[in-house]
């Protein structure tokens, strides 16, 4: 069973989009097994964003994730990190097909309600910069066998 980081930025924290964000990835089928609310340091976004230390845009990314309210949740099924990459379409929100959450819900390519990790081995990292390992929580949905989670 696969597990990916989702952030829901500040942007859709403001917004009041959580609702819709969370219900896209349960109708899905994915599992949520941890989610927190808090103001990212500044600390925890150059950690998270060291791939991008040196880049024009750093300090703007640094500067939008620390500037309010952050959900960070792990989310696990089949396949996680490719499911919740396609559900959340590409970075920028123009060229987000509709029926994405970006695709429907935002116009920018920094303030774009979501981050989600990129690989298996991202969301390892990134889970543990988020989550303490007893902040996650093992659990199966009575309706696994329903929605093909755990399915080759």
């Amino acid at each position: 069973m696969q597990r990916t980081l989702v952030l829901c930025k500040p942007d859709a924290i403001h917004r009041r989009l959580v609702g819709a964000i969370v219900q896209r990835l349960e109708n899905k089928g994915l599992r949520l097994v941890a989610a927190k609310l808090l103001h990212a340091n500044r600390a925890l976004a150059e950690r998270h964003y060291a791939v991008h230390r040196g880049k024009p845009f750093y300090e703007s990314l640094l500067n939008f994730i620390t500037s309010g309210p952050t959900l960070a949740m792990v989310w696990e099924g089949r396949e996680a990190v490719q499911v919740v990459r396609a559900l959340l379409g590409p970075t920028d929100g123009v060229k987000a097909p509709p029926g994405t959450i970006r695709g429907d819900f935002s116009l920018s390519v920094q303030n774009n309600l979501v981050h989600a990790s990129d690989s298996p081995e991202t969301a390892e990292q990134e889970i543990a910069l988020w989550f303490a390992p007893e902040e996650l929580v093992a659990w199966e949905p009575c309706d696994e066998r329903w929605t093909g989670a755990t399915a080759g």
